[in-house]
């Protein structure tokens, strides 16, 4: 195990590792990094931006030595100090005329928090308006003013005072301000939502904005925390509308890619004695980050600005490309997003394009866009990342020095990779999580004439809900699923299943109707829980139960009324008992399984030619409550019946098969007495003819001591000898739980 998997983050370790993004790098030059293996990797990411000039800039490097080597004090607080403040009239002269003070910090997020406080002071309101799907970092503040709830529900956020409205929707903010404008100090949004999934906002949106913050009091805060610095081909993103914000938020590219460093920029309105005087830090405008700004500062307005007016070029050929792409696989691609190198590519796959495809599955579960990376990373070796809440988003942020040729060479490889996802080819896709990428994966392209027909809930509030849940009783029903994995042998499936199991969450198979001759209609679905009979029966209980509470969850919200336990889900839940307050009707599924295994005998037989009533069928398991119940309803077809028991416990296995027979009898005897004449050669006429049947109303024991008076050739033979017992029948039911083959 990695030190940072065992000593770091466990559990984001563990996710890295099992889709192969854990690698260790140890070198990084420019736009590409080195792996210990000695790959080598071209960089789209820049670290979501924090990475302007790539890996080890030589410029910025020299700022920090030329600090070693002049002595200069690093943290010197309280006290004048020279390279903040340099840098601070550096970023006033290049931001929007208007701005005025700055403040430093550590890091984008406390560059948020820096802000609130500031908007809350100057204005005497506590109030903050963000939008949806927002990310403004992860300090409590912060993350209360990110707009997914997923992250903020374990930590208590949001926090007292914030407010969300959909982004790019300015007549949802008028509509707030409206309601309750009074009570807000500021307004968050970022110009181009970076983690929101590269969402850029309708022309004019921001402009419309400041109008409407002026009018009811409101500070506007723009978030360019990974917009600005000249990522999308302007200094700051917010020169697209010529707005000037009350407070510009930045950090990312300002550290030059070495050092951590935020600032929050503001005009002298939004600026107060009360913030200046009560908000400071310890490491904030320390010197060493401050001369890696300047530095980083000069690199974009050298000569006129030409790197940043270059981006502007190299973002336009980029768009331009993936545009292509996405017209050349529409199947695959939905759109193409973003300005400069702040670009994302949204994919269009669900599991209504692939419906019998774990792509579907995978994208259905947010997996999908980190396999995606994943393959890119080890089969194209270009690194890319997903938009954390934008779940269907690939971002593609490479550092401003990227040149053509690096740009052709990341649409290369997105090409051959959208080649592979629009065939529905999973088994190409996920092949080098298995260390195949230099063995060829047979070729597949999905074949959507074998779609079947959508079967929906109707909207009708008499119809039946139910759902049943299923799993992969082997390896090989990943293949009988997606059948692109059946180039996979059974361990290699398994070698996949171990990766896939852990990540992937119960998920909907399949629906269907069901009409009763009285016309009452039922609909149901059926619920996979991602583990192998082997799998379930060996995990810890705690973790298959909380597996299978979160499938019985997920019926529950798509409408189920009662849910079915299918196949090892029942076994391992004690035959549903510890499953019983999750607040819904549970049932084993035993009843299904036992008439299904009747019909197939029926049909099996049908094939062979050979009359029920002149066959015979051995149960093997027939202890069980399956086969029990399956033996007990063959008894009224067939000609003989064989009871097979656990050989490894015979004595026991005996007595209990006795009580399975007398139970046969028993039944047996009720359909006489109620007048139900056995058909000729069945086991009920045979017992019939014995003239010594008790009566049903009679104790099991006397049905026993019935079963223990069998003389010579009986139509009902007891063993626990496997071997001997099948060579008698002409059809077999294995009811068992036993992972083994039999």
């Amino acid at each position: 195990m990695h030190p940072y998997q065992e000593f770091v983050n466990p559990h984001l370790g563990k996710m890295l590792s099992q889709i192969n993004m854990d690698k260790s790098f140890v070198k990084g030059q420019g736009c590409y990094l080195y792996d210990s293996e000695g790959n080598c990797y071209l960089d789209f990411i820049a670290a979501y931006g924090a990475l302007p000039f790539g890996f080890n800039p030589p410029e910025i490097w020299k700022a920090l030595t030329d600090i070693r080597d002049s002595g200069e004090p690093s943290f010197i607080q309280p006290s004048a100090l020279n390279a903040a403040g340099e840098l601070a009239r550096k970023l006033v002269e290049i931001a929007p005329e208007g701005i005025k003070y700055v403040t430093f910090t550590n890091s984008g997020a406390e560059a948020v928090e820096a802000a609130f406080k500031l908007c809350r002071a100057a204005t005497g309101r506590l109030g903050i308006l963000s939008t949806e799907n927002s990310f403004h970092g992860k300090t409590l503040g912060a993350l209360s003013a990110t707009g997914r709830k997923s992250y903020q529900k374990a930590f208590g956020a949001p926090v007292e005072g914030f407010d969300f409205i959909p982004y790019g929707d300015i007549d949802a903010l008028e509509k707030k301000f409206a309601e309750k404008g009074e009570k807000y100090a500021a307004f968050i949004i970022e110009p181009i939502q970076g983690e929101g999934g590269i969402v850029v906002p309708p022309s004019g949106y921001i402009s419309e904005a400041k109008k409407l913050c002026e009018k009811f009091g409101v500070l506007l805060i723009l978030d360019e925390i990974q917009s600005g610095l000249g990522r999308t081909g302007k200094m700051f993103a917010c020169e697209e509308e010529g707005v000037l914000p009350d407070v510009i938020l930045l950090a990312k590219a300002l550290g030059g890619g070495l050092m951590p460093i935020g600032a929050c920029l503001c005009t002298e309105e939004a600026y107060s004695e009360e913030f200046a005087m009560k908000h400071s830090s310890t490491f904030a405008a320390n010197s060493l980050a401050a001369r890696a700004g300047l530095a980083a500062l000069e690199l974009l307005l050298r000569d006129d600005k030409a790197l940043i007016k270059d981006v502007e070029r190299k973002g336009k050929i980029l768009k331009q490309e993936l545009q292509a792409l996405q017209k050349k696989y529409p199947e695959a691609v939905k759109s193409i997003r973003g300005r400069g190198l702040m670009l994302g590519i949204e994919f269009g796959i669900n599991r209504d394009t692939f419906p019998n495809s774990l792509l579907g599955i995978m994208a259905e579960q947010e997996l999908l866009t980190p396999i995606i990376s994943s393959y890119l990373l080890n089969v194209e070796y270009l690194r890319v990342a997903p938009t954390l809440n934008g779940n269907s988003v690939i971002r593609i942020e490479p550092p401003l020095i990227i040149d053509d040729s690096h740009c052709m060479q990341a649409i290369e490889s997105i090409d051959r990779m959208l080649a592979v996802l629009s065939q529905g080819n999973t088994a190409q896709l996920l092949s080098h999580l298995l260390d195949k990428k230099d063995k060829k994966v047979v070729s597949f392209s999905y074949n959507k004439k074998k779609e079947k027909e959508k079967v929906l809930p109707s909207e009708d509030p008499e119809e039946g809900r139910f759902a049943f849940l299923v799993h992969p009783i082997n390896m090989r029903n990943y293949s009988e699923f997606d059948e692109s994995l059946s180039v996979f042998n059974e361990d290699e499936i398994g070698r996949l299943a171990e990766r896939w199991n852990d990540m992937v969450e119960p998920f909907v198979v399949s629906g269907t109707r069901i009409v009763s001759k009285s016309g009452k209609i039922a609909y149901g679905e059926f619920i996979s829980v991602p583990r192998t009979a082997d799998e379930m029966v060996n995990m810890p209980k705690e973790q298959i139960l909380e597996e299978l509470k979160a499938a019985i969850k997920l019926a529950k919200e798509r409408g189920a009324r009662i849910v079915g336990l299918g196949a090892y889900t029942s076994v391992v839940s004690r035959g549903g008992q510890w499953l019983t307050d999750e607040g819904i009707p549970i049932t084993t599924g035993n009843s299904y399984t036992v008439v299904a295994a009747v019909e197939a005998v029926d049909k099996a037989l049908a094939r062979l030619g050979i009359p029920i009533n002149k066959s015979t069928a051995a149960v093997v398991g027939a202890t069980g409550a399956i086969g029990r119940a399956t033996s007990i309803l063959l008894s009224e077809k067939i000609s003989e019946l064989i009871l097979i028991g656990n050989p490894k416990h015979p004595a026991p296995s005996k007595r209990r098969l006795q009580k399975v027979a007398a139970e046969v009898c028993r039944h047996i005897s009720g359909l006489i007495k109620s007048g139900n004449i056995p058909k000729d050669n069945t086991i009920g006429s045979k017992l019939l003819l014995s003239g010594r049947l008790p009566d049903p109303e009679r104790p099991l024991e006397e049905f026993i001591e019935f079963v223990k008076g069998f003389k010579g050739k009986t139509p009902i033979v007891i063993t626990t000898e496997i071997d001997k017992g099948l060579l008698l029948a002409d059809v077999v039911v294995t009811a068992t739980s036993s992972v083994n083959k039999l």
